[in-house]
């Protein structure tokens, strides 16, 4: 697979990230191993337990080691992207094999649905759109929010080309200038914003109330009309234009603020949920080990 950076593609095991590289020649997945062990085994460290694995796996003078592909696959950590052991489908398949787990079963019939279901999509993108589709409304998101979000989609990807033609190439770059804009109307960058929110990984967009994806999505078509307009080339002649796209919708959002007597900008998020600090988590853990720890 000639590899310069392909998507990172996301999909969820009983609730567990398993991070994959669709290959399109192929027609077929490149799984982290580390993520899958780590759903099988339950592992604390599965990177530990592969690298064992893998050991053994290279002693016995196993086939499936000699299979063993490393792909830049993106972190969920920092969002950067780090050579990865993978395998392919069929490699997975003969992985679960030497990992004893009582999961191996629900996971080779979960693995046998994705990539039909991913050939399905190539012969049909409609299969993809639909699936999300249906993927927001479970999660109780109304019809004219998700015409909404599909469209910011279509239009994000406008405004990205515009962006390439503009001399922007690398990710960081992309970064900066999304930021140029939320900062313009928001006050905030998008990490800064998904912390108002109390959100990390999530989907900034998917947690947005309608009227603050309507002004997201005005920033970044103003930008983008302002740049086929302008012509801009290069970081600092773009991140000038992205500051004009944002400040349209600035103007927006204080002219429906001025009429609502409230901020449009929520703290709300759609997972009706929190997360608590890693201190927060050891004050709760000793706090009930004490508890424990107290004669009845």
């Amino acid at each position: 697979m000639n590899q310069t950076k392909l998507e990172t593609i996301s999909n969820l095991f009983e609730g567990k990230e398993i991070r994959s590289i669709w290959d399109s020649e192929k027609e077929d997945y490149y799984f982290s191993v580390v993520d899958v062990v780590s759903v099988l085994t339950n592992s604390n460290i599965p990177r530990n337990y592969w690298s064992d694995l893998k050991r053994k796996l290279k002693q016995e003078g196993s086939e499936l080691h000699e299979k063993i592909v490393q792909l830049k696959i993106k972190s969920a950590k920092d969002g950067k992207y780090y050579k990865t052991d993978t395998l392919d489908t069929k490699g997975i398949f003969r992985l679960i094999e030497s990992i004893p787990s009582p999961k191996a079963e629900p996971f080779k019939v979960w693995l046998a649905n994705l990539g039909s279901e991913r050939i399905d999509e190539i012969f049909d993108p409609e299969i993809a759109i639909k699936r999300a589709i249906d993927y927001y409304r479970k999660r109780g998101y109304s019809n004219k929010w998700i015409e909404a979000r599909l469209k910011g989609i279509l239009d994000r990807n406008k405004l990205t080309d515009v962006w390439k033609d503009g001399g922007i190439k690398k990710d960081y770059e992309f970064g900066i200038l999304t930021n140029d804009i939320y900062k313009e109307w928001s006050g905030m960058k998008a990490s800064e914003y998904k912390a108002y929110k109390g959100i990390r990984k999530e989907s900034l967009r998917d947690n947005m109330s309608d009227i603050e994806v309507a002004l997201t999505d005005l920033g970044e078509i103003a930008t983008r009309e302002l740049a086929k307009e302008h012509k801009p080339y290069g970081l600092e002649q773009n991140k000038k234009i992205a500051k004009m796209g944002g400040h349209v919708a600035k103007v927006a959002k204080d002219d429906i603020e001025k009429n609502l007597g409230k901020s449009v900008i929520s703290n709300k998020n759609n997972l009706n949920y929190k997360y608590l600090d890693e201190k927060e988590k050891l004050e709760n853990k000793k706090i009930n080990l004490l508890k424990n720890e107290q004669p009845s």
